[in-house]
């Protein structure tokens, strides 16, 4: 008995020396010379990554500091600490109190990988953190309009992907940057003519193959799947793939079901796909959400559901007082974002106009119509619509008139 509990034993204390040899971080950092393809790595940072994706950043920075203790010279954990103060940005861009940090982290992430790009024999791993991290800092000084930093860390980006390019079987991670490059490049001049000179000395792009390549991207990297997924939901719905942009605002809400930029964008594209019931449902947890003071819930986000809940109770339920409530809470969240000459707004006030004019409270219809018709412009369609209805309201009003003295 004395030796079959010794053979035991001693067979679970092998078991447990192989189960170490097999996880032991050091045996893991000789085998993989870098961290993107580094199982271990992905281990320990997925939940952080899953954390930092759902508004989870005060658990996520815990893992990602821990990282950054363990390998202090790698640019990865700046990296993932640049990621997440990007995201903060990100629901409302026009935010800037999160900022310096991004750009500072960035910043030592290029530090980091410039190092390891001169001491390291394969140069593809520092040249993705390089391409990421000046890339990153671009889109943060184009969203701040400034423009020479954004070109010259755009040109940085570049030529960091272009020693990436073709190398997806390094790691999938490398094909993020090629399909980025391939969609915008072939997207900016066409939508912003101004900037065409600065991209002519550019190698052209193609924006189909660019969607294939962040396609599979999203189903296959590890680090860059979900802003792959980010890029594409905003991609599928500036090119009407409405049915693509519902399935991945679906299933990426499903996944973080507390990340505002992706509930916000289910409420979005399931309203324009008719799926009213679920367009609602996400609209009320939105203002919930924002009532509560949840992370990242805000303005912009609360003007896109309270327009949803709004329209769908306006001409649908046909449940006036909620109706204009919602509206007048849209309206209130567009001021707060300096937004009062976009869609949201103008078409809250139009459709209040409509419900005075429905309840025969004409002067005041006239008031919405003309507010409309002073901050729209004289092409949109919401100006034609505004238009129209202050006739047909005039119409109305002398009708009702005519009534009274009969």
């Amino acid at each position: 008995m004395k030796k079959l509990v010794l053979t035991v034993w001693l067979m679970g204390l092998a078991f447990w020396a192989q189960a170490q040899a097999l996880y032991d971080p050091s045996a893991f950092d000789k085998k993989y010379g870098g961290l993107l393809k580094h199982p271990g790595v992905q281990i320990e940072a997925a939940e952080a990554i899953n954390q930092m994706y759902n508004y989870k950043f005060y658990e996520a920075d815990k893992e990602f500091r821990w990282l950054r203790v363990r390998y202090p010279s790698h640019p990865m954990p700046y990296f993932l600490m640049g990621l997440a103060e990007w995201w903060k940005i990100v629901p409302n861009t026009d935010v800037t109190d999160y900022d310096d940090r991004c750009l500072a982290y960035m910043d030592t992430t290029i530090t980091l990988a410039e190092r390891l790009y001169d001491v390291s024999e394969n140069k593809l791993e520092p040249s993705f953190f390089l391409a990421a991290a000046y890339a990153f800092k671009g889109r943060l000084y184009s969203e701040r309009k400034k423009w020479a930093k954004a070109t010259v860390a755009g040109k940085n980006a570049l030529k960091y992907f272009d020693k990436c390019k073709n190398n997806s079987e390094f790691s999938p991670e490398l094909l993020f940057g090629d399909g980025m490059y391939n969609y915008y490049s072939q997207w900016i001049p066409e939508n912003y003519p101004l900037l065409k000179p600065i991209l002519m000395f550019f190698p052209k792009g193609n924006k189909t193959q660019g969607i294939k390549q962040l396609e599979t991207t999203a189903n296959s990297a590890f680090y860059t799947r979900i802003e792959a997924r980010y890029f594409l939901l905003q991609i599928y719905s500036m090119e009407n793939q409405y049915d693509k942009a519902y399935d991945m605002a679906k299933y990426m809400t499903e996944q973080f079901p507390d990340n505002p930029f992706f509930e916000r964008y289910f409420a979005r594209s399931a309203f324009v796909r008719g799926r009213l019931a679920e367009a609602e449902s996400a609209s009320k947890d939105i203002l919930t959400k924002i009532e509560r003071g949840q992370a990242g819930y805000e303005a912009v986000s609360g003007r896109t559901a309270a327009y949803i809940l709004a329209y769908i109770n306006h001409l649908y339920y046909k449940n006036l007082p909620v109706a204009r409530e919602n509206y007048q809470k849209a309206i209130e969240y567009a001021k707060q974002t300096n937004s009062t000459d976009a869609g949201y707004y103008l078409s809250s006030v139009l459709n209040l106009g409509k419900i005075a004019t429905e309840e025969k409270n004409f002067d005041l219809a006239r008031t919405y119509f003309k507010e409309v018709m002073d901050k729209a412009d004289r092409k949109s369609s919401q100006f034609k619509e505004a238009k129209k209805a202050l006739d047909e309201s005039k119409k109305s009003r002398r009708e009702e008139r005519r009534k009274r003295r009969e």
